[in-house]
């Protein structure tokens, strides 16, 4: 192996907290989507800052890479280790430090995932809104930018993260931000590794923003003849300024595969799921104004869900839409896509994308966060089949490109990871190579998860 005196050195200290074992570098080299399998040559569980700061260090010196994982959960390759080295795993780095209440905010560990953060919170008061859909890590949500079906109201990670503690490539700790709302210190170095995703530093520490829980709660799903009607209530609704705490949209293939996999009646057209949140007057007033919209735009099956069980049925229903999606085709594996755009120019978005995979002859549910603008296809392509590889990854090319041309930007929330650095220069022209000017400097040797979101040398 490439890497043996390096690892031989870890397993000095990390002992059987490093593992070379088929099974988990089997473990840490699959995906949720259709890159191939890709082992490390070893897995590493550390458990405090220090341990994280030595394996990068040990490292650095025998140019062995780092690739840090969380729960593996990302779309675009971003946590395989495709040029061997260390999977740092900091699944046991899962301790909620701090909850300060007064100040709403909290300070974790990596591995903490939101839904156990949220539980911890309960009896505060208080929550972290970012909601992603998936069970994910908070330091894996922060260096990938995490966003999700709240977004619309709380904002994404970059909103929600004041300070971190990093490890840098030579294995020097240091820390960015404060509890401080604003700073004018220096340049916002939390937010260059918010969204980093590990090429430029191991996220070891996070102080997120809290926010209130919400008095009260009502969520509701409506149906649609047509799609562009659908998309025009999204726009009409924001344009109001309605305050949505989550406007979804599903096309009428996914209201479909709900029904098969949740065994409910959903009319086969496109439908908005939305909630609102706020005091009980200010709920009621929201849902009264939205109702009036739909029912302008020709909505219909308006209904709603006021209980807590009912919420909870109708977003797990939309949070497994993705393995839904996949059983829907039996021998299917999924190539995931997701654009954003200017909310003006969502309606043409979605019909040009809807147009261009009907035209593929492969299966592709449309579903997203359409009220900032973003959504997702989920091309479902037969496993093994190259043609039909290559005639989803052309798909996912032109909605790039259709999102670069309307104004907006090839990935809203899934990053770019390994999947769509051949896009990079096309967004961001030469600040791209500034991005690499940046990861050479703070990575000389581009050891930190090499062959993700920027072009180097190495």
């Amino acid at each position: 192996m490439p890497h043996d005196a390096a690892l031989a050195e870890l397993q000095s200290f990390l002992g059987d907290r490093l593992s070379r074992s088929k099974a988990e570098r089997a473990v840490h080299g699959v995906n949720e989507t259709w890159f191939p399998e890709t082992p490390p040559d070893a897995v590493a569980w550390p458990e405090t800052t220090a341990e994280v700061a030595r394996i990068v260090k040990t490292c650095a010196a025998h140019g062995c890479p780092v690739t840090a994982w969380g729960t593996g959960t990302s779309l675009e390759g971003h946590a395989l280790a495709v040029r061997g080295g260390i999977s740092l795993d900091l699944a046991r780095m899962n301790r909620v430090l701090k909850v300060r209440a007064e100040d709403m905010q909290a300070v974790v560990q990596p591995g903490v995932t939101r839904e156990v953060l949220n539980t911890e919170l309960r009896a505060t008061g208080l929550m972290f809104p970012v909601d992603p859909g998936a069970n994910a890590s908070l330091g894996g949500m922060a260096a990938t930018r995490a966003s999700g079906t709240t977004a619309v109201r709380y904002g994404t990670m970059r909103d929600n993260v004041m300070a971190l503690e990093v490890v840098l490539a030579d294995g020097r700790v240091i820390r960015t931000g404060s509890g401080a709302r604003k700073s004018s210190a220096g340049y916002d170095l939390t937010g260059l590794f918010v969204g980093s995703e590990g090429t430029l530093g191991v996220i070891t520490e996070l102080t997120l923003k809290l926010h209130g829980q919400p008095e009260a709660i009502s969520a509701a799903v409506c149906a649609f003849d047509d799609f562009a009607a659908a998309v025009e209530t999204v726009i009409a609704t924001i344009q109001m300024g309605i305050p949505m705490a989550r406007i979804e949209f599903v096309d009428e293939a996914t209201a479909a595969i709900f029904n098969a996999a949740n065994g409910t009646s959903l009319p086969e057209k496109p439908h908005l799921m939305v909630e609102f949140h706020g005091s009980k007057a200010s709920v009621a007033e929201d849902a009264r104004r939205f109702g009036e919209v739909v029912a302008e735009m020709g909505g219909a099956d308006f209904a709603w869900a006021t209980t807590t069980e009912d919420r909870t049925r109708l977003w797990k229903m939309r949070h497994g839409a993705y393995p839904a999606c996949i059983a829907s085709r039996p021998g299917a594996m999924g190539l995931v896509t997701d654009m954003c755009v200017p909310i003006s120019r969502l309606a043409e978005a979605v019909a040009e994308t809807r147009a261009d995979i009907a035209a593929s002859g492969i299966p592709g549910p449309i579903l997203g966060h359409v009220g900032d603008g973003n959504f997702h296809a989920i091309l479902l392509i037969e496993r093994g089949n190259a043609a039909e590889l290559k005639t989803a990854k052309g798909l996912a090319h032109r909605m790039a490109e259709r999102a670069l041309r309307l104004g907006g930007t090839i990935t809203g929330e899934h990053g770019v990871g390994m999947g769509k650095m051949g896009l990079m220069a096309a967004e961001h022209g030469e600040a791209w190579e500034v991005m690499a000017r940046i990861k050479r400097a703070l990575d000389p040797d581009g050891i930190l998860n090499p062959g993700k979101l920027v072009e180097t040398a190495q």
